[in-house]
């Protein structure tokens, strides 16, 4: 999930950069395309708390 959220973040960094620099349709690719991959990662995250509700497990990481 991690992996995605930066994807997402990178790719509206490009969108950014593509708008400033006047590229528009580039700009306007990567922005679609992360706000797909948030939209995808928001989903997975909201599914995963609500499973580890239901389970009673916390997760598995290095935080206590």
């Amino acid at each position: 999930e991690v992996r995605m959220l930066l994807a997402a973040i990178i790719f509206f960094v490009l969108a950014l950069l593509g708008i400033l620099f006047g590229a528009t349709g580039f700009a306007g690719i990567s922005m679609d395309i992360g706000k797909a991959l948030l939209g995808v990662f928001l989903v997975l995250a909201v599914i995963s708390f609500v499973i580890s509700l239901i389970s009673g497990k916390r997760p598995s990481g290095t935080l206590p």
